[in-house]
Order: structure tokens, then sequence, then C-alpha cells
């Protein structure tokens, strides 16, 4: 029983100590990037307003039907609208003979009366105008409309072209971090053998026990570097977790290694012909044509309006409600036309025509900006590549020196100074190598990017 209770904490331990590796959940970067576009926030935001961008255009068909409208209206006056006064008097009896009237000799008295009439007034009435001509408007505003939802779309476009980039940017640098947390292993390794060759060593009295203790001062900056290293992981694969739109996973574990990778040469494309493959420069080419559109629809306000209309209204005065409704039909045409506006109107129209000129200017000059832009991540791509040439070259001497310099400190040639400093630029050097690596992969994915070509 005793044996049983000592046993079961230490069962538990290993159990326990491996539960993170049996829970670990795989990721690839193209799930990641899969993940990206199905839960991502922004992405959802702006399919959203792809979606708002719809209903505009949906909104605006409706222009080309008639507008129908219905008015409801009861009134009543403070005082008739017609009023007749009758005054009292005596009036002449007529006896059949109209020859007697101017003579009578029998009168009958009438008191007098007074009418009002147009007291209440009660009336409803249905319209409908169908727009003949307005100018344009209707047509160019359903072609704004129609324009808004070709952007709305671009813009999804480049959110997502973002979005990806930014997963494969986050997911390369957890997988940095994940290989210098190896390069530790590698070098705590170093040291625990290390460490052991000095302390035997010293106990053969061959070497004083400082140099013990400074093996054993590496050891304790070895512990701390791995704890700065894992707290990284950690808050690199919260970061990652946020973007993808996904609750965070501690025990996540990235699948892809930065291994074999095509080089910058075929992956160059033309930069001027890329311009034109950019989202943004179709974006900037859609805002030159809304804004000739925005001058045809100004235009447009300072034409005459045409429309015809049809209607039908019912009315009844004074409430009666149970007598006699009058019932009409009409039929109508209207013609609207704008003279005193025309003068601030020319002016307006002109306005627009240099709003016209400035949004080309501005695609022109944001064209120019982005084939910049695909030349400069080219040379860095280019440099990128060359810095993991660089990188591996220095692994090799690096381990070339550490081997010569181990050699030299148990031949008694040198202290443990010189062995610590070996294998701390070893180290070194394979971190660079590992930052060069991820680095040459996330500028794969922006050279990509900026030369318009899809990253899923």
């Amino acid at each position: 029983m005793k044996k049983l209770m000592y046993f079961l904490p230490i069962l538990y331990w290993v159990v326990g100590f491996n539960l993170p590796a049996m829970a670990q959940n795989i990721y690839s970067l193209d799930s990641c990037k899969k993940i990206t576009l199905e839960k991502n926030i922004q992405l959802k935001s702006s399919a959203l307003e792809v979606e708002a961008s719809q209903k505009i255009k949906q909104a605006a068909f409706t222009r080309y039907f008639p507008n129908i409208s219905a008015l409801g209206l009861t009134v009543r006056f403070s005082d008739p609208l017609l009023k007749i006064d009758m005054p009292g008097g005596n009036l002449p009896v007529y006896n059949g003979d109209p020859t007697t009237l101017p003579f009578a000799t029998e009168f009958a008295y009438f008191p007098g009366v007074s009418l009002g009439m147009l007291e209440d007034l009660t009336t409803g009435a249905i319209t409908a105008v169908q727009p003949i001509f307005s100018g344009g408007r209707i047509i160019n505003g359903n072609r704004l409309a129609h324009l808004g939802t070709e952007v709305s779309n671009q813009k999804l476009n480049l959110s997502a072209s973002e979005a990806l980039f930014k997963t494969e940017e986050q997911y390369w640098q957890i997988v940095s971090l994940t290989e210098k947390l190896k390069t530790i292993d590698a070098y705590e390794r170093l040291l625990d053998t290390l460490y052991k060759d000095v302390n035997t060593a010293h106990k053969a009295g061959l070497i004083n026990y400082n140099d013990v203790l400074r093996v054993s001062l590496k050891q304790s900056e070895m512990k701390m570097n791995r704890l700065q290293l894992e707290n990284g992981i950690s808050l690199a694969t919260m970061s990652l977790c946020q973007h993808l739109g996904i609750p965070y996973d501690p025990w996540m574990k990235l699948s892809d290694s930065v291994g074999a990778f095509a080089p910058p040469a075929s992956l160059y494309s033309d930069p001027q012909s890329a311009v034109s493959q950019r989202t943004e420069y179709h974006l900037m080419q859609k805002s030159v044509e809304a804004e000739k559109l925005q001058s045809k629809m100004k235009l447009g306000e300072y034409l005459p309006q045409v429309g015809i209309g049809a209607g039908a209204f019912t009315y009844g005065m004074d409430n009666d409600w149970k007598g006699d409704w009058n019932n009409e039909l009409m039929a109508f045409g209207t013609v609207t036309i704008p003279l005193s506006d025309w003068w601030e109107g020319s002016y307006r129209i002109k306005e627009q025509k240099l709003k016209e000129e400035i949004a080309q200017n501005n695609a022109d000059y944001t064209a120019t900006l982005l084939q910049l832009q695909i030349e400069k991540t080219w040379t860095d791509l280019q440099e990128s590549w060359q810095r993991i040439a660089l990188a591996e070259e220095a692994i090799e001497q690096a381990r070339e020196n550490l081997k010569i310099t181990s050699d030299n400190f148990h031949a008694g040639i040198i202290g443990i100074s010189d062995v610590l400093e070996a294998q701390a630029i070893l180290q070194t050097t394979l971190d660079q190598l590992t930052d060069a690596r991820c680095g040459y992969r996330v500028k794969m994915a922006e050279y990509l990017k900026v030369t318009g070509r899809s990253q899923e």
C-alpha cells in the first residue's frame, strides 16, 4: 500500500507531463489561411459591406419604376367657407296669378335664415408618377450603385490579401521562435556535457572552481532565455488565434517548417505589368470612374425633368359619410426646367470636372508608388535570400570554431571562457539562420501580395 502511495504521484506526474503533447492541435499554414478566410473578424465586416452595397444597388434600381403615393386628409374649419345670410320679412302670398305679385294684399312672415357650408372636408387620393427623363440621374445613379458593389468586392479582396499576409507573417514568427527553442535545447545539452567535463576536471584539480561557476551561470542564463522564448511563443500564439478568429488554443502546434523554398528568380514578375494586377490600382481606377459619373449626375441636376402620371381621388363635404362621395380620375404630365439654377450650376459642374482631374492624378501617382513598392520588395526578397546563404556559411564556420576550441580546451591550451564564447557564437548563427529562413518566407508572401498574386 505504501509503495502504491509513492507510485501514484509519479504516475500522475508522468501522465500530466505528456497531456499537452497528446492534446496538441496541428495547424498547417494552408489550414490557417482557410480559417482566416472563414472566421477573421475584419473579413466578416468587409463581407457585410459588400452585402450593404448590394442593397444600395437594389434600392437604386427601384428609381426606374413609378413613384406611387397615397394621401388622406380630413379638415375642420373654424368657420364655414361658404356662408349665406337671408334676412326675414313679409313675403307676398302667391294666388296663382303672377300679375298680382307686385300688388299682393296678403303676406306670409319669413323669419330669416343663416346657412353655412364647407365646414368639414374629407378627401383621399392616390397618384402614380413615371419619370420619363431626369437628366440621366436615374441611369447614372444605378451605374454608381453598381460601381459601389464592384468597389466593395475589390475592398474585400484587398482585406483578404492583407489578412492572409498577416496570417503568414504571424505563422512564421511562431515557427521562428519554436526553432530558436530547439537551438536552446541543443545548446543546453552542450552545456550539460561541458558542465560534466569541467566538474570532473575540477575534482581532478586541473581547473579552478571559477570555471565550473561560469558554466553554471551560462546554464542559468539559458533557462531564462528558454522562459522568455516560451512566453514569446504563448503571446504570438494568442495573437495568431485572435487574428484567425478562433479561441486561444494553448496546445496549438504548427506543422510547416522552413525547409526547402523557391529561389527569388522563380517568383519574379515585371513591375509595370504587376501593377495592373494590384487591387489598389483597380480601386483607384474605380474612383476615377466614380467621379465621371458624379459629373454626369451633377449635370443632370440642371437639365429638364419630365414625367407623366395618373391618379384618382375622392372627397366628401360636411362629414356626409352616408351621402354621396365625389370620385374623380386624372392624368397629367410634368415638366420642370431649372432656370436661375444654371448660374450656380455652371460653377458646380466645373468644380466636378476638376475633381475628375484630381482623381486621375491620384490614380497615376498611386500607380508609380505601387511600382516602386514592387521593386523595393523584390530587392528585399533577394537580400533575404542572400542572408540565408551567409548564415549557412557562418554556421559552418561557427561549428568548426567550436570543434577547434573544444579540442584546445581538452588539451589544456585555452580556458573555459573561450569554449563558452564559441558555443554562444554557434547559437547566435543558428538563430540568425532561423531568422533568415523565416524572414525569406515572409518576404516571399509579401512579394506575391504586392505583385497581385493569390496567397491562398
